[in-house]
């Protein structure tokens, strides 16, 4: 398998607990997918999703690659014998592949209010620049590349960029990635509000555990309340984002570490948190 999945993974050489680690590992295609790669990494975010004892994710590449999107030499042959085959109306996957598949591994409309860090190595294009939009902190090294490449095939990016990346930094900026297909370093990624942070390759993962901590220092739920509210918000009215707000802030008073946090703070000690 080269979609490696580990939980409380341990990054320079310091176990981080509650978090699930997500490696692409296919750097001879330099980190495109193929349907089964997409089926994989798809079951990841899934794993992320609907683990209880997983608070946060963290997705990278292996050193020089991040995720370039579709295999385009595999990629297309395949989904097309898949649509043809679920057409016939008789199965509706093949091998545990689905057409949705490759929507749902770049995180278009994923619903995963769990916090997530991506750590950029590589290229990130294509899929990789789709799949980027639905990450919330974004590390990389100076070696890093984004591009919305797909007008230079003749493709769509129909992932969640064109949707997303007018929503996550200036109009402007966002129309240069999407019009010109150009592919960006990570100063002018940078520069954008694209990333967080560049750092060294050979910091990179601690850069991202280092994040990791920051935000599991804080409760679980409220932590994923605080990112849905955001999300869900974006979408709608201002109104609507108040009244999603108050819907969630609700439920958040009423949770077991809503009484930790201010009994820890009274007693001067570290909370005691348990995602209830």
């Amino acid at each position: 398998m080269t979609i490696h999945v580990e939980q409380d993974p341990v990054i320079a050489g310091e176990r981080i607990e509650h978090a699930l680690l997500i490696t692409i590992d296919r750097p001879e295609s330099r980190n495109s997918l193929d349907i089964y790669h997409f089926r994989d990494l798809s079951a990841a975010w899934r794993e992320l999703r609907y683990n209880d004892e997983v608070w946060l994710g963290i997705v990278t590449g292996v050193p020089g690659n991040f995720m370039s999107g579709a295999d385009l030499k595999t990629y297309i042959p395949q989904v097309t014998e898949l649509a043809t085959e679920i057409g016939k109306g008789e199965v509706t996957e093949i091998d545990g592949c689905r057409l949705s598949d490759g929507t749902r591994a770049v995180l278009r409309d994923a619903k995963i209010y769990k916090p997530i860090i991506a750590a950029v190595d590589g290229p990130c294009v294509a899929g990789g620049m789709e799949m980027l939009g639905g990450v919330d902190i974004r590390v990389a090294t100076p070696e890093a590349s984004f591009g919305v490449m797909e007008p230079k095939r003749g493709l769509f990016a129909g992932g969640g960029t064109t949707a997303r990346l007018p929503r996550q930094i200036p109009f402007p900026a966002a129309m240069e990635f999407l019009l010109t297909a150009e592919r960006f370093g990570a100063e002018r990624a940078l520069e954008l509000g694209l990333i967080n942070e560049i750092v060294p390759s050979e910091d990179l993962m601690a850069t991202a555990a280092s994040w990791a901590n920051r935000i599991l220092e804080n409760a679980p739920l409220a932590v994923q309340a605080t990112k849905e509210s955001v999300v869900r918000g974006m979408s709608g009215t201002l109104a609507d984002a108040y009244e999603i707000e108050a819907e969630l802030s609700k439920t958040i008073f009423s949770t077991e570490d809503a009484k930790e946090g201010p009994a820890a703070f009274a007693e001067k000690r570290v909370p005691r948190w348990q995602a209830q």
